[in-house]
C-alpha cells in the first residue's frame, strides 16, 4: 500500500494505491491551510478504507515546484511517516504528474503550474514510447512570454487560469490546451509513478529529499 501526497500549490492531494487499484483518492482547494489539513485528511482516509499505518509500505510525495511553506509541510510528514513506519519515500516532481495525467501523444507538452506574479512555472517533455520524457529544466515564465515559445502544435496542460488561457489560445492553431479535468493534477498518478519507480528500486534518502523551490528556476531563454 502506498500513500501519495501532493501538498505542491493550494491544490492538495491524497491517494491509497495497492498496486491494483486506487483505494482512496481525494483532490481539493485549501486557503493555505496545509498545516491543519494534511494529517486529519490522512486519518481519514485510513479510517474511510479500514486500513492502519502499519498497513503503508511506501510514500510517495510530489517534490513541487510550488509553494515554499506549502512543499516543507508535504515533505515533513511523508518523511515523518517513512522514518516511524521505517519505510521507503520516494520524491516525484509535481509537473511529471501532471504530465503522466495526459494522454500519450506525438505532439510536445507544457506542464505548469501557478507561481504567483502571474508567472507560471513550466516543464517541457517530449513524447518517447508510452511515456512523457522530459525535457531540458524547469523555467519561470508568464503567459506572454510562453505564448512566445508556442511555434509548433504543442499540448499545455496544469494549472491555467482563465486569464492565461485566453492569452496562450491566441496561438490557436498551436496551442492544445488540455481540458479542466486533465488539468488536476492528481495524487493517483503520483502512487502510480512512485510505485513503478518502487519496484525499480528507486527509492530516497529520507534525511537528504528537498523539495524543488520556484526561486531556483530560470526563464525561457536561460
Amino acid at each position: 500500500m502506498i500513500l501519495a501526497i501532493d501538498t505542491s500549490t493550494q491544490w492538495m492531494g491524497l491517494a491509497l494505491y495497492d498496486g491494483w487499484q486506487i483505494i482512496y483518492e481525494k483532490i481539493w482547494r485549501t486557503s493555505r491551510r496545509h498545516t491543519v489539513e494534511l494529517v486529519p485528511t490522512v486519518q481519514t482516509a485510513m479510517a474511510e478504507t479500514g486500513l492502519e499505518i502499519r498497513s503503508l509500505k511506501v510514500v510517495g510525495i510530489a517534490l513541487g515546484p510550488g509553494s515554499f511553506t506549502s512543499l516543507r509541510i508535504g515533505l515533513a510528514v511523508a518523511k515523518g511517516l517513512a522514518l516511524s513506519q521505517r519505510i521507503p519515500v520516494i520524491g516525484v516532481p509535481s509537473l511529471d504528474i501532471t504530465a503522466n495525467g495526459i494522454p500519450h501523444s506525438d505532439k510536445p507538452l507544457l506542464a505548469m503550474l501557478k507561481a504567483g506574479r502571474d508567472r507560471l512555472a513550466v516543464q517541457r517533455y517530449h513524447p518517447m514510447e508510452a511515456v512523457w520524457a522530459p525535457e531540458g529544466e524547469i523555467f519561470m515564465a508568464t503567459a506572454l512570454e510562453l505564448e512566445e515559445t508556442i511555434i509548433t502544435p504543442t499540448i499545455l496542460a496544469g494549472e491555467i487560469s482563465q486569464d492565461d488561457r485566453r492569452i496562450l489560445e491566441r496561438r490557436w492553431r498551436n496551442a492544445l490546451v488540455a481540458s479542466p479535468a486533465e488539468n488536476l493534477r492528481r495524487p493517483s498518478i503520483l502512487a502510480q509513478i512512485a510505485w513503478r519507480r518502487l519496484e525499480n528500486g528507486q527509492v530516497d534518502d529520507p534525511a537528504s529529499l528537498a523539495p524543488i523551490y520556484l526561486h531556483t528556476l530560470g526563464t525561457p531563454a536561460e
